[in-house]
Formats: C-alpha cells, structure tokens, sequence
C-alpha cells in the first residue's frame, strides 16, 4: 500500500450510511426527472431601505400569482405588500406571472418584470407594469411597442418615470399619463443603445446599459458600433425543409470589438456625448457609474486589458479628469466571480461619502480592498495580509465586510476589518460552518441572507446578525432534499493536496464508492476545467451525476491548476497568461500522474470529462499525454483558440498579431493526431458560445490523421445543450454508457487483473 497517501489527505468529509438500512441505487431518471433531488432556492428577494426587512414572492394558491411580502429579519413577522388580487390585469382572470420586481426609492411603487424572452444567456427581454401602491392602480409600460420587448426597466429618482430599452432605444414613460418620449432613434441592431452586443455581455457581464443620475436631471448609457463586426452564421436544419441561418455579431481573436462611446440624455431629450480619450474601438468601456449628482465614473480598457483608467466626468462642468489608472504585465480584472459572490454580473463599485469607492486589486502578490479617493486618485488600503480576499460583501460605515479563506482555498469565510484601514482582521463566520459561505448584507449591514454549504450537506440559507453572526430565522433547509438522500448510498468524499514533479502543490477534491476498500483498485474519472473561470475542486454541494458514478464504483477526482481563479496569490492566478492549453494542462496532468501512483486506483482504467474550457482541456490531456488518459469526454469545446471571442481569449492570451504562437500552441486541434485512446466530443450545433466550427474543426484534423473517435451533435441546442424535451437525461445518458463501455465501473481485486 502506499503509505504516502494519507498525509495528503487533509479533510475527510463521509456521508455514512446507517447500519442496516436498504439503500436505493441513483439513476439517470431519479436526477433529472424526478425532483427529488433538487435543491431548494429562495424566490426573488429585495431588501428594504431600513435595512431591518426584505420583500418577497409568496404562492397565492387562489390566484395561481404570488403575493409580495413583507418580512420582519428579527421577528419574522410577515406584512402583505401587494396582493396577489391586486396584480390581475382588467380583462384577464389571473394575475401577471412575476419574475423579478424592483421598488421606487420611496417605496410606494413596484415595478413588475414578466413574460420574459432569452436574450443570449438571460430572459431579459419582457414585459414591465407599475403597480401604485397608493392608489392601487396597475399599469403596463410599452404599450405600442411589440410584445414582451422591454428591456432594464428602472424609476427616475423622482418616481415619476421608467425609462426603458426596446429595440435598441430607450425610451421615458410617464406611467401615470402613458406619454412615452422615445430618446434614441439610431438602434437597429447595429447601434446598439442602452444595452450590449454579444461579446460585452459574455465577458464583461454588460447587460443593462443605462443609468439615471442621482438628481434625474440625466440619463448616461453606452452606445455601441457593431457594424464592423463579423457576423457568424449558426445553421438550423430541423425547423424548416430549406436550412435558416442563424446571424450572430461575434469578434473572434484578433478582430476589432464594437466601438464604444457614452452619453448623457438631458432632461430636453438632447444627447451629449462624453469625449473619453483614445480609439474607441482599441478600448471597451465595461463599467460607468453615478457617485453622486456631479460625479459619474467611467472605467476604460485597453484592448490588451492590462491598463485601466477611472475617468471622472463632471456634467456640470462638462469635464473628463483622469483619477485613477491600474497597469498589469498581464491582464488586469474588473470583477472577480468567486465562488463566494453571487455571480458574474455587472456590479457597480461600493460608495463610500459619496466621494471614495473599494475595489480589490493585486499590487502585492496577493488580491486586496483599498479605498480610492475619486476626487485626488489617491488609494488606501483596507485588507493586509499573505491571503486573497475573494469578494467583497459591504460596509456599515464602521467596517469592510468581505469573504475570504487564508488556511483553505476550497473554502469561504466572512470576515470584516474597520473600514478607517486600523485594527485587525476578525472571522465572522462560526467554526460549525465548514465550506462555502455566501452573504447578502443589508443596506445598513446590520443583517444578511447567509447561504451555507459544503461537499456533506446541500445549502441552507438563514437571516442572521451581522455583527455577532447569530441565526434568526431558517429560510431554506432543503428538509426533503436531505430525507432522500438519508434513502440513499452516498459517496465518500475526501480532499487532498499533490505536489507535482514540476514543484507545484494541487489542491484536489475525490468521491470513492461506497465500502471503498484499499485492497481494490477502482477506474479513476478526472473532471476538469482549469481555466481562470473555474474552480472545482471546492469545499461545496456536488451534483448528483458524480455521486451516481462513484455510487457505481468510479473514483471522481476533482483538481485546480495554475490559472484557475484558487486564493493561492497572484502568481498562481497570472502564471498562465499566454499559456491556455499548455501550463494548466500539464499541470492536470502531472497532478494527475501523482494521483495514479495511489495503490486503489487502477492506472488501465483513466477517463476525463470536461465541458466548455474543461472540454479544452480535456482534449488537450488526450491529445498531450495519449499513454496517461484511455478515455475523454469533451463537451462544447474551444477546438482552436483563434476560434473564440476576442474579449476573453486576447485578455489570457494577448494579441494574435504579437503571439501567434502561443495561440497555436495551447490549441488542441495542434496535436489531435496524437490520439490514441477513446474519444467522444459532444458539442450543440447552435452553441453561440463556443461555436460547433471548433469541433468540426478537430474532426477533420482527426480525421486527417485516421484517428478513430465518437460525436454527438445536439441539433440547436446552446452552450448549455439543455433545450428541448428530455435534452438533459438523453446527453447524460448517453456519457454515462460511454463510461460504462470503454472504462468499465467497479472494483477489482488482484486477482481479477491479469
């Protein structure tokens, strides 16, 4: 046996069965059909001004709408805010179905969002109603313009307007009377007016594009120029008895982006456009904010994305200063999506008087929180210390709130220092919640949504006290979720650290099966990403698909290289700039060399699966090191790197026209005709994401070379591949049989091995 193997296991977390209970088998039809096993959400929730209650949806079980109400944090009393009743349009016999909704700053007005239409990723395409809580009036917007069109819907300061998008143009309505002013008359899919073209919101996370100033004297939005972008042509086959195709503005590497610039519409209607310096189209502008009335901040890239300048106009004075400016060698980041943070998203920068803002950023090694003064440009540090915080949650005026997790970089903690940059460092979250711990403060900070989860236990969600972290009230504790799985066999899950021969320390994640035995040797299957989008190997719920091939007899490895976004400093985060397919994936690889000395695992049995950048890599591991992995599983892959947007790729990468070859050379289709073991690429024909042209494009390379392989094409199915009747089960299925096939489940003894 290998002796060395149990120092390297630093956590072991165990879902043990009880003695004597008949345990059910997972399959295919009880995880994606059933329910069962999902876990509970929370429905929309908006906290109130006071910072001491939050609204949210509730089942009217008689009107088949929902109630919005009104709770209490410390009591938990429950108020009705809008009746459900309320909510039923004249003419119809039930209410508006509500998706999201927002409040007027008094908070006398609700503005509804239904009826929603995908727009890329998101449904943020809809229809909007104002219900008047004073005078219980309901109103719909839009009303001549075509059916679920609108888009970001939002009150003026005053709460006598909404202004709005469709169809490229804003547009302010008076709600009260109807009369709608149409502001921008240029949209058509080319100019693009207070919203975002493809690639924007795929990287930048820039949906909604428009802002109204604190005073709502103005309203500032982008413009975006989008006729110089290519177009690339997805192909719907199954619709119609002649192909249609389908037309996406998409710049691949090395294309110019769309032209950007910013305005601000006057309270006349007059458009005055804002003179930033430099070509907008060798700039993006990602972010723009209001500070206050006479302050609005616009952040500007680069092309490269290693420069980033914070411009301060004054619209009074109609004047651009330059306050603040970040250079990288490599790239530098506008937000950091962590596991911890609610998502990606466009996230404005915190205030703080009215005259400084927090933003992370990696000046010493490590990611830390400084205050920028917008007035001088001058930054003080809030967060010190050999660790990286990983997102930042808020402030009460008094302290910084933020997550991080010093000593674990599987895990997330809240933590707070004062917000004057003096005094220490303090852990909010108690010992007893090992894991992954997200946080939704309060306005005032005083209160927060708490989400906790890790690799045993699925989430629960609680109000609690900021301030000394005590537990309120229970929102969400997945009770049925936790009662099936009490009915069924669960895996072992244990984490563990290797040190590759190249030096470098990987932090790894594995399920074994149940009655895991050292005297066996069972088939390994690596899940991979190990890009800078991606951590897995995290302290965190799992899906129930890797719970089900370890409850067949699969060991389920999961591990982070450099470059993914680990709290592990900077040099681990940057090492792979230029180097995408070739640093990330030989340290897999060298990991997963380490990993396949262990005595239980059965080196002639070796599979990995990724999807989008983990089904990069996936193909460059086959492709890399053809004798270490038998069987791969790549799912919507980038097949060529010069194939993806140029936002993301040319942010890692760099600019084609400098490197070229380091493009080339972290491409997997560059050593396809190394394949020797099973391969099976799965890609959706209408992926608008990474496009179905990269697996076409290692086919024929494949080919080219005799290389036998297996595909499956999902006919106009998205990067997802999850449209259309029993998608899900059918693509799940059909990679579970080919694990079966190829890398056959179970233990086997000695003597069962040749």
């Amino acid at each position: 046996m290998n002796t060395n193997l149990f120092p390297l296991l630093v956590s072991f977390l165990c879902l043990a069965s009880l003695a004597g209970q008949q345990k059910e088998p997972l399959d295919l039809n009880r995880i994606f059909q059933s329910g069962e096993f999902r876990q509970e959400r929370l429905p929309p929730l908006q906290w109130m001004d006071d910072g001491a209650s939050y609204l949210t949806l509730v089942a009217d079980a008689e009107t088949g709408g929902h109630h919005l109400m009104r709770y209490d944090v410390e009591s938990g009393g429950e108020t009705l805010f809008v009746d459900a009743k309320a909510l039923i349009p004249e003419g119809q016999d039930g209410p508006i179905i509500i998706e999201s909704f927002t409040l007027s700053e008094d908070e006398t007005k609700v503005l509804l969002f239904t009826d929603s239409r995908r727009v890329w990723r998101s449904n943020t395409k809809g229809n909007y109603w104002v219900y008047n809580r004073t005078t219980t009036r309901l109103s719909k917007l839009g009303k001549d313009l075509p059916e679920s069109s609108l888009m970001f819907a939002k009150f003026s300061p005053d709460n006598r307007y909404v202004a709005y998008v469709s169809g490229f143009n804003l547009f302010r309505e008076n709600f009260a009377t109807g009369e709608t002013v149409q502001l921008t008359h240029d949209g058509d899919g080319d100019i693009i007016n207070g919203t975002f073209d493809w690639v924007y919101e795929e990287e930048f996370g820039c949906r909604d594009g428009f802002r109204w100033s604190p005073d709502g004297k103005f309203i500032s939005f982008w413009q975006l120029d989008a006729s110089q972008t290519g177009t690339f042509y997805m192909i719907n086959n199954t619709d119609s008895i002649y192909s249609l195709p389908i037309p996406l503005q998409y710049p691949k590497v090395g294309q110019d982006p769309s032209s950007c610039r910013v305005a601000l519409i006057e309270a006349t209607g007059n458009i005055r456009w804002i003179e930033l310096p430099g070509d907008p189209k060798a700039n993006y502008i990602p972010r723009m904010q209001w500070i206050r009335k006479d302050l609005l901040l616009i952040q500007q890239m680069n092309r490269k994305q290693n420069r980033l300048v914070y411009w301060h106009y004054n619209p009074d004075l109609d004047e651009v200063k330059k306050v603040y400016e970040e250079k990288e060698k490599t790239w530098v980041d506008i937000d950091y999506p962590d596991i911890s943070s609610a998502g990606w998203g466009m996230y404005d920068l915190p205030i703080i008087d009215g005259r400084k803002v927090t933003r992370m950023t990696e000046g010493d090694g490590w990611r830390h929180t400084y205050l920028i003064d917008l007035d001088d440009g001058t930054k003080k540090r809030l967060t010190h210390g050999a660790y990286d915080v990983a997102s930042g949650f808020g402030n009460d005026g008094e302290y910084y709130y933020f997550s991080a997790s010093p000593f674990n970089s599987t895990q997330r903690y809240l933590y707070r220092v004062p917000l004057d940059g003096s005094g220490d460092t303090l852990r909010l979250t108690p010992s007893d919640y090992p894991g992954v711990n997200r946080y939704n403060l309060s306005p005032s900070a005083q209160y927060a949504i708490h989400t906790h989860s890790n690799a045993a236990n699925p989430r629960t969600i609680h109000t609690i006290r900021v301030k000394d972290h005590k537990k309120i009230h229970t929102l969400v504790d997945n009770s049925e979720l936790k009662d099936a799985l009490t009915k069924v066999e669960l895996p072992e899950i244990r984490f563990f650290e290797v040190t590759t021969e190249d030096g470098i320390t990987i932090d790894g994640r594995m399920m074994l099966p149940p009655g895991f035995s050292l005297d066996s040797k069972y088939p390994v299957l690596f899940h991979v990403y190990g890009e800078p989008w991606g951590q897995v190997a995290t302290d965190d719920w799992t899906g129930m698909w890797s719970k089900m091939l370890a409850q067949q007899g699969y060991i389920i490895v999961d591990m982070d290289n450099r470059g993914t976004p680990c709290l592990k400093g900077s040099d681990w985060r940057k090492s792979i700039y230029r180097k995408i397919g070739i640093i990330n994936s030989r340290d897999q690889a060298m990991a997963a060399k380490e990993v396949l000395k262990w005595d239980f695992i059965d080196e002639d049995r070796v599979a990995v699966w990724g999807w989008s950048g983990g089904g990069s890599m996936t193909l460059n591991l086959m492709f890399r090191y053809p004798d270490q992995y038998h069987t791969g599983i790549s799912v919507a892959p980038v097949g060529n790197q010069l194939l993806y947007d140029n936002i993301y790729q040319e942010r890692y990468m760099g600019l084609p026209g400098e490197n070229l070859e380091d493009f080339i050379e972290g491409s997997p289709v560059t050593y396809a005709r190394n394949l020797n073991g099973n391969l099976l690429i799965i890609h959706g024909t209408g992926d608008d994401n990474v496009h179905y042209q990269n697996t076409e494009v290692v086919i024929n390379e494949l080919i080219k070379y005799n290389r036998d392989f297996d595909m499956m094409a999902y006919p106009n199915r998205s990067h997802g591949i999850w449209e259309g009747e029993n998608t899900t089960l059918h693509l799940y299925s059909l990679m579970t049989r080919y694990l079966h096939e190829h890398v056959p489940p179970g233990p086997a003894t000695l003597n069962d091995r040749p």
